[in-house]
């Protein structure tokens, strides 16, 4: 199955037809354009000069680029849930598996094709979570594939958190439906190895009067690419898009983040976070948000914020806003990457703290925004305590 398609610019008379040579020759700008196709093939092999791929380290994920199933047994898989959570394993074919994802690229392409698979988790309708789903996949090292389907029924409500530790050569899918009325929070954790690579594609349609709060989380790791895309297609739809990461020397971290107001009255809040410290720390985040023609009443607003702790760090950020409709409530995006900010630090040591814990509150405190935002205490207090361990390494480094 695909949907990639082409224009000829020449006709059958082989007359030039200039728009479509020109169309021939411009890459894909935007996120709505892009090809998409469940055959590895047609992908092509990155070579880094694509849209998508531009600011990836192409060469160090070269080995998710291999059209080959990995061997079982890489990703031991423990899945702590409540009774009332069904959980099965889909097929290709099997609803609802595939019911809205679509391959943007060619490690989620393979990952669709060697899972043979998938396994659901589904909370039933009108069901209530007292405590969270939580998935912990530990690397033993070695290519893995994978396709996830969680799906929230109707007016249910509970929270799904995968937790990524160990070592592999990892690509995911993330298939996400929030059917009408749903509550649906799903919490991604990378904590893996420093030699660990990764890379993820969440896909999550979102419909009417249904709420999505969606999070990264991204400390561990080679090279980390989670990109989260989430249609709000229904009336009334939400979408939380959160992010949080924290980069050290050698690492990648990166997300390229997605949300479509395609219904009425949808709202969209997106904020990711970065800090950065040691030489060749790299963070990537591209945020883009389209508004369709009949996303009336939208409200949208998307913002990304980088802190660089060290000289040889850098962090890129590209937000794009598209707005098809001129009947909304409003739409904006931002961006800011900097070092620390000088008052801050002069109002605290002003104050008789030292320079190394004035720094530390400073850290804490713009991280603590999308920590806070989690809901679940329990992670909240290990994420606050590993922001600590590595404001620590850093210092003694």
């Amino acid at each position: 199955m695909t949907t990639v398609t082409t224009t000829p610019a020449a006709t059958a008379e082989g007359h030039i037809d200039p728009a479509a040579l020109v169309a021939s020759f411009v890459p894909v700008q935007t996120r709505s354009e892009r090809a998409t196709s469940f055959d590895p093939a047609d992908f092509g092999m990155p070579t880094g000069r694509e849209v998508n791929w531009k600011l990836s380290p192409v060469d160090r994920l070269a080995p998710l680029f291999v059209d080959e199933a990995g061997p079982t047994g890489v990703m031991r898989v423990e899945v702590e849930a409540p009774a009332e959570v069904e959980q099965l394993r889909l097929a290709a074919g099997d609803a609802p598996r595939g019911e809205h994802f679509r391959p943007e690229d060619l490690t989620a392409a393979l990952a669709w094709t060697h899972e043979s698979e998938a396994p659901l988790l589904r909370i039933p309708a009108d069901v209530e979570l007292d405590e969270p789903v939580v998935v912990r996949l530990t690397g033993t090292g070695g290519l893995a594939h994978a396709h996830v389907v969680i799906e929230a029924q109707p007016n249910s409500r509970g929270t799904v958190v995968l937790r990524h530790e160990g070592t592999a050569q990892h690509a995911q899918n993330v298939e996400i439906l929030v059917r009408d009325g749903a509550d649906l929070t799903v919490v991604s954790v990378q904590k893996w190895d420093d030699d660990a690579i990764h890379a993820s594609a969440h896909q999550a349609r979102v419909d009417r009067d249904a709420k999505l709060t969606h999070v990264v989380v991204s400390f561990g790791g080679g090279v980390v690419r989670v990109n989260p895309s989430v249609e709000l297609s229904g009336a009334g739809a939400e979408g939380r898009l959160y992010g949080l990461s924290f980069a050290d020397a050698g690492q990648h971290l990166e997300s390229q983040v997605y949300l479509h107001h395609k219904g009425p009255h949808t709202v969209g809040d997106v904020l990711y976070k970065g800090a950065l410290q040691g030489a060749s720390a790299r963070s990537v985040w591209i945020g883009d948000v389209l508004i369709g023609p009949d996303a009336t009443g939208t409200d949208s607003y998307e913002a990304n914020r980088n802190l660089v702790l060290t000289d040889g760090a850098r962090a890129d950020s590209i937000p794009n806003l598209e707005i098809q409709t001129g009947d909304i409530q409003g739409a904006g995006h931002a961006s800011a990457t900097g070092r620390f900010d000088d008052e801050q630090l002069f109002y605290l040591q002003a104050r008789g703290i030292g320079e190394d814990e004035a720094r530390r509150l400073v850290v804490l405190g713009f991280l603590s925004e999308i920590v806070q935002r989690i809901g679940i205490p329990e992670l909240e207090t290990e994420l606050t305590e590993a922001i600590e361990r590595e404001l620590a390494q850093g210092a003694a480094a």
